[in-house]
């Protein structure tokens, strides 16, 4: 296995959390183990990848886990299936979540949830391009947590994850040896639902994800990268103007709690001490830098949504996500739409191309599957609550 090879391997990475770069937006905020910032389930993503504050479902542990105790089932679980990056001809990177709670009582619940990423087949060369061996890149997080009602309207959520990121492994020309790389982090979560019987008002949530140590492909301990701390806050307005008819309306704005890379000076010595100055920050001194330098709101991801709801079985959703250019760029426009019959639940969305030619967005045509199945024992532990989307 040869240098070059783990560079395209990470160049790929790159692309998967940041989108199309072009040459001049050189401070982008990059991190290790991208995957756990894409939309993991189709709900949220015909919604523009709005989550946060939205109603609460199976994948409310994917978003935000205080969320849950205000579910209208006492038991459930889900599926998700995304293919990505599809319109680039990559028919082998996809992702994978499966997530559950159960309630204990009509305060406490338990939690559990998964999510597999993998990057299909990467074939290694050596130095004169001869090829070695494939390798089949993947990653996955799993997550256990916990959530209460610290009243009739406010939630708390708090989750530990394990994360394995395998991109590449075995001895490279210049004698580095290259493994698994591995961490732990965890969530903290707020929601306050509206308060109403039939979920009509006003809701928020706010987050903070992947709070952990950094990860490390390498025995050089001090060759590690950040993982994506973020900060999240989302609000939501529904509105139920007849028992058939209920519309919810979204928004999520998020931040990397991530510094931004030194920007290059092309002067070799002073830009290794700025490099190793920004590696050896610790993690807690990290999410403080990340609000340091430049325009705070260029850092900023949004994403707006609306979901439409007849008779709690058929929903129609659409939504519109935007990233700064100097981050990457995605901009994007997503719809969906869910079905309900009894105890399954059946959600599917799409991101709509733009673009064309080497501006296309790379994630056109992307399509999210998910199911989703209510397992209560025929009673109810909890009050009435907001009615879960499909």
């Amino acid at each position: 296995m040869t240098n070059s090879s783990v560079k395209r391997l990470l160049i790929v990475l790159l692309a998967l959390g940041a989108g199309i770069i072009s040459e001049a937006q050189i401070n982008v905020v990059t991190t290790a183990v991208p995957f756990l910032r894409i939309s993991p389930d189709a709900r949220a993503g015909g919604m523009g990848d709005v989550g946060i504050a939205t109603n609460p479902d199976v994948n409310s542990n994917f978003w935000n886990l205080a969320k849950t105790p205000f579910a209208k089932n006492d038991n459930a679980v889900g599926f998700n299936y995304t293919p990505w990056l599809h319109d680039l001809g990559l028919n082998d990177v996809y992702l994978l979540c499966a997530s559950g709670y159960h309630k204990i009582d009509e305060t406490n619940v338990i939690t559990a949830s998964v999510r597999y990423f993998s990057l299909g087949n990467i074939q290694f060369t050596d130095n004169s391009g001869n090829n070695l061996n494939s390798f089949n890149p993947k990653e996955y997080g799993i997550d256990f947590g916990y959530a209460r009602k610290l009243g009739d309207r406010l939630g708390l959520g708090v989750s530990l994850r394990y994360i394995n990121s395998s991109l590449a492994t075995g001895t490279a020309t210049d004698g580095t040896v290259y493994k698994s790389g591995t961490t732990v982090a965890g969530d903290i979560s707020l929601f306050k639902n509206a308060g109403s019987e039939n979920g009509e008002g006003l809701s928020w949530g706010l987050t903070l994800s992947n709070l952990g140590g950094k990860i490390g492909y390498t025995n050089d301990a001090l060759n590690k990268d950040y993982i994506p701390a973020n900060l999240g806050l989302g609000i939501a307005y529904t509105k139920v103007p007849d028992e058939s008819n209920r519309i919810t309306f979204a928004l999520d704005i998020n931040k990397l709690l991530v510094p931004a890379p030194p920007v290059s000076t092309g002067v070799t010595s002073s830009d290794s001490l700025a490099l190793a100055d920004y590696r050896s920050k610790s993690v807690v001194n990290s999410w403080a830098s990340s609000f340091s330098g430049g325009s705070q709101l260029q850092l900023l991801q949004a994403s707006a949504g609306i979901e439409y709801t007849y008779a709690d079985q058929f929903s129609l959703r659409g939504g519109y996500f935007y990233e700064d250019n100097s981050q990457g760029g995605r901009k994007y426009f997503s719809f969906g739409a869910g079905l309900k019959y009894n105890i399954i639940g059946i959600n599917l969305s799409y991101l709509v191309p733009s673009g064309n030619g080497v501006t296309r967005n790379p994630l056109s045509n992307t399509l999210r599957f998910g199911v989703s199945f209510d397992l209560n024992d025929g009673s109810s532990t909890t009050a009435p609550a907001p009615v879960d989307g499909n």
